[in-house]
């Protein structure tokens, strides 16, 4: 702040020096014939206090620069961390692309705020206030009164049109989030999109939101520049009228020439900064508009929250209970209906049953995606609320479905079960996946980049990367949720093979659909409907001749 005042009480003193330099270079006061002397030392503190006007700025800029970065960093990260906590609901509906523009934007917002509001705003003011003081005190009231209308009348346009401005600037946002969403949904399904042939279809798609985008930017230029002359006209009125009244001052010789040019330098002086305050205006309204939607995901409730006297879950197998699990999505549709179902600890269950039975949804539950609507799941005769949800999760090691990958090598996607893992804690677990001989077969082994989302592998490769960072990360208990889905049958052998040895003391839970892979489970039980309506040892199940015996004889000719 010191250095904000010095910087402005510089560069308000300029003119002042500016009118003493004129004034003693001015031959017509000087009596005649004798010469006029340079005033050095007013044209060397000219020079100084242009110098320090500058240099007071740089340095204010310099102090602050942390104090921006910083707040921009903890903001973001703020809003990173949030997301990470919010359920998976608000994440299977959320828009990726366009959520990244709002944070990116939101973030933007911070900064021109905390830069322009504190860095131009209020010495803006300042200055106006310090040049209507001297103004008013050395020429009388008339100048200092044409200041202060010229600068309410300035603002009060810029309020009232930036106000009608601001529906276009956020119809402009929207638009353009909706046209990046719209293309990085595009991207992320490029597969999809081939599969069907509709790149021209996309690319309609797109146009149409960048032509609606174009259209709210044609009517945003158009506020604009009602704003901008509006502004200039304003401006250029008062400077006009200032100088009308100092040429008749200096022509009744009530001024001196170096009057005129003080009051010219202050205007001048005045008229970049008026005509900047315009600008941060709309800005600081776009900013505001920016960081509403950014703020927004901050407002958003995190539904699965940790109680106060939660404690850490104890690193080991565990027994698991789903006590009477009812359970509806937030659209109202139940998917559970009373499931009773129990996990010893060490031993393996295997739920089975038709797509939409709610085998996965036992899964999520048990891994804290959700609470159960009615019903508790209680691990070690404890409710799952009474663990902290990172130690619950840091003792489950999950196989999903449908395995994504991040924009990295194998050995990072590996690594992720275990961040700072040794090389060759990586390697052993790619061999007990049963990745070692693919790896080997890549010019890059374990460095090969696996592409956006993993899409340059097939899905049996990135399945066994996902069974690998698991068998890493070495938890007490495992959920296998189809995960041997993508593999082909030589392969499956292979790598149920080596989930039996990963189980083997583990507390695990497998969701399956092809069963041959869970015959050797403690407990098969057959999920339809979202009930349980067999359970049982496969050869107990078969000779019941039930739906799990339907089942199996469907599959058994594609086994």
């Amino acid at each position: 702040m010191a250095l904000l005042i010095g910087a402005k009480l510089a560069s308000v003193a300029l003119p002042y020096v500016l009118k003493l330099i004129v004034d003693s270079l001015d031959l017509s006061k000087a009596p005649p014939g004798t010469a006029v002397a340079v005033p050095l030392a007013l044209l060397l503190g000219y020079g100084a206090l242009r110098f320090a006007s500058v240099a007071f700025g740089e340095l204010r800029d310099l102090v602050f620069g942390r104090v921006t970065e910083n707040a921009m960093r903890r903001i973001a990260l703020s809003v990173f961390t949030h997301l990470h906590r919010l359920d998976l609901d608000f994440h299977l509906t959320r828009r990726t692309g366009g959520l990244s523009r709002d944070i990116e934007r939101g973030v933007s917002g911070v900064r021109f705020l905390l830069r322009f509001l504190l860095f131009n705003i209020i010495p803006t003011l300042l200055e106006i206030a310090l040049v209507a003081a001297i103004l008013l005190s050395q020429f009388g009231w008339q100048y200092g009164l044409i200041i202060v209308f010229a600068v309410i009348i300035y603002i009060a346009w810029s309020v009232i049109i930036t106000e009608w401005r601001t529906s276009h600037v956020r119809s402009m946002n929207r638009l353009d989030s909706h046209a990046n969403t719209r293309a990085v949904d595009s991207l992320l399904n490029y597969e999809t999109v081939k599969y069907f042939g509709n790149e021209d279809f996309e690319a309609s798609e797109y146009d149409n939101n960048l032509r609606k985008w174009e259209n709210a930017m044609v009517q945003g230029r158009l506020s604009l520049a009602t704003l901008n002359a509006g502004q200039a006209v304003i401006i250029a009125t008062a400077v006009t009228a200032m100088l009308v009244l100092a040429a008749q001052g200096v022509a009744r010789e009530e001024m001196t020439l170096g009057d005129l040019v003080m009051i010219n330098a202050y205007m001048i002086q005045l008229f970049v900064p008026l005509n900047f305050l315009g600008f941060v205006y709309r800005e600081i309204k776009q900013a505001l508009a920016n960081m509403a939607r950014m703020f927004a995901l901050l407002d958003e409730p995190a539904r699965i929250v940790d109680k106060p006297q939660a404690q850490d879950l104890p690193a080991g197998p565990a027994t698991v209970l789903f006590d009477n699990i009812h359970f509806a999505y937030r659209d109202g549709r139940e998917v559970l209906h009373g499931v009773e179902l129990s996990i010893p600890a060490g031993h393996t269950v295997a739920v089975v049953g038709s797509s939409g039975a709610g085998k996965s949804t036992l899964a999520r539950l048990l891994f804290r995606f959700y609470d159960p609507t009615h019903g508790a799941i209680r691990i070690n005769g404890e409710p799952l609320s009474a663990y902290r949800q990172q130690s619950l999760r840091a003792n489950i090691g999950v196989v999903p479905q449908d395995t994504v990958l991040f924009n990295d090598t194998i050995a990072y996607n590996i690594a992720y079960g275990k961040p700072g893992a040794s090389a060759e804690e990586i390697q052993q677990a790619a061999k007990l996946a049963h990745l070692a001989g693919f790896i080997e077969q890549l010019p890059d082994g374990l460095n090969t980049q696996v592409g956006e989302r993993g899409l340059k592998l097939s899905g049996g490769e990135k399945q066994r990367i996902a069974i690998a960072r698991t068998i890493l990360k070495n938890p007490g208990m495992l959920i296998f949720d189809e995960a041997t889905a993508s593999l082909d049958s030589v392969s499956e052998r292979a790598i149920l093979n080596a989930l039996k040895d990963v189980a083997q003391s583990r507390t695990t839970l497998v969701i399956a659909h092809r069963l041959s892979t869970v015959i050797d489970a403690d407990e098969i039980v057959v999920l339809e409907d979202g009930r349980i309506v067999e359970r049982g040892r496969h050869s107990a199940l078969l000779a019941l001749g039930g739906r799990y015996a339907e089942l199996w004889n469907l599959q058994k000719p594609a086994d």
